[in-house]
């Protein structure tokens, strides 16, 4: 059964009525058929649909980028967008982190060592995943995987949805924000090719851990940010119920990215979102991340590691518009 949205119900109201008029018994034999009214509604339904999405605002594509349906890291690896998938599991140091899955797999026919963060779809799975959110050793658990994918010439491709590292006591204990700061320094010395895509959501340097890439891909309804719009309401108004309000001012939507130069590719997705067509959502992965991938691994070294550098080192230059008072 779909699940709606607040911002969908006018939708969910339609469907609610559609799935009634189909439940209903025609009798032909008195010449009473529902096939027209059902027409009428279906495509009252696609107008709708095409209205809704394709006028979405920020806080809108960040509750789709959070939908509880939403394919996951292992929806791709291990049903759709990979093959092969084998999963390799601790940072040989504390622990294995469970919101950290990694491992060898096939992209296409191309060998690749896949990284990506994963949340849980009920409380015991969230509980096992940490909701996504990553300790220090599930950073640690990259960077090793890394370290074995450049040493072996393996690609690496990393799927980021998380809503950021974890926060807490023993992860600050662990020193969480140095297992970060390290990924980001060694992570631009891998001589082999990096893509990165943003699957869901991209939460500030939890995203970032894995993400200094040669391309950084964004699914259509997936968002990039330093921090999450409610994080920002509280600071900046003291109310986390402006998170819609701070949305729109982080500019963190795929298209807003993608016109401040922050990311290389929106890869576009089915009308409504990725969880109403996983396959079709694949599909689109698995052949952008190739396209990448191919013109990635069509520079030397040195060229790929120049370039991730410049890429990087250019993120924050920005001018300002002349006043007009001046």
């Amino acid at each position: 059964m779909r699940h709606f949205l607040d911002f969908e119900k006018p939708i969910a109201e339609l469907q609610r009525k559609l799935d009634e008029l189909r439940s209903q018994p025609g009798t032909p034999a008195l010449g009473i058929s529902w096939e027209e009214e059902i027409r009428l509604l279906e495509a009252k339904i696609q107008d709708a649909q095409r209205q809704l999405y394709s006028n979405l605002t920020p806080w809108q594509r960040v509750q789709l980028a959070r939908h509880p349906r939403r394919p996951y890291s292992l929806d791709y690896l291990r049903r759709t967008a990979f093959t092969d998938f084998e999963e390799l599991h601790g940072d040989r140091l504390y622990s294995d982190d469970r919101a950290m899955v990694a491992g060898f797999a096939r992209l296409g026919g191309e060998k690749v060592m896949v990284i990506g963060t994963q949340k849980g779809r009920d409380t015991k799975e969230n509980i096992l995943r940490n909701f996504g959110s990553a300790h220090p050793e599930g950073y640690r658990k990259a960077l090793r995987l890394m370290k074995m994918a450049d040493k072996f010439g393996l690609p690496i491709v990393t799927l980021i949805d998380t809503a950021g590292a974890y926060p807490g006591i023993g992860a600050e204990e662990r020193h969480i924000a140095e297992a970060i700061a390290v990924n980001l320094r060694e992570m631009m010395t891998f001589e082999v090719p990096i893509i990165a895509c943003v699957i869901g959501e991209g939460g500030s340097g939890g995203a970032l851990g894995i993400g200094v890439a040669d391309r950084v891909l964004i699914l259509e309804n997936a968002y990039y940010s330093v921090i999450s719009p409610e994080g920002c309401a509280a600071i900046l108004w003291k109310d986390r119920t402006a998170a819609p309000k701070a949305a729109a001012a982080l500019k963190i939507t795929a298209a807003d990215l993608s016109s401040l130069g922050l990311v290389d590719d929106v890869l576009p997705e089915p009308l409504g979102g990725a969880h109403l067509d996983l396959e079709a959502t694949a599909v689109t992965l698995r052949q952008g991340l190739l396209k990448h991938l191919a013109e990635v691994r069509a520079l030397t070294a040195s060229e790929r590691l120049a370039a991730r550098y410049a890429k990087f080192r250019a993120f924050g230059h920005f001018t300002e518009p002349e006043s007009e008072a001046a």
